[in-house]
């Protein structure tokens, strides 16, 4: 992760007074939002189904949720065939 984002990342974890993502938690997004956003072909996908993980997610094992929305994601929006 990128110092500058590593940084807000985890200052704004602790403003919100939540646990700081792991390094495997961060991968496991920014896969999630690839896949929403290369499975629709509109990037705007990626926050919006980050977010639905996000409250997913909440309370319970983050990695297994954030693959598990990962992969309904991918079902239900596969990527363009060339």
């Amino acid at each position: 992760m990128s110092e500058k984002r590593a940084e807000l990342v985890e200052a704004l974890a602790k403003e919100l007074g939540v646990e700081a993502l792991t390094p495997v938690e961060v991968e496991s997004i920014l896969s999630l939002a690839g896949v929403a956003a290369h499975g629709t072909g509109d990037r705007t996908s990626a926050p919006l189904v980050a977010f639905l993980a996000g409250l997913a997610a909440a309370g319970g094992d983050r990695v297994a949720v954030l693959d598990d929305v990962r992969r309904r994601t991918g079902a239900l929006a596969p990527p363009p065939r060339d």
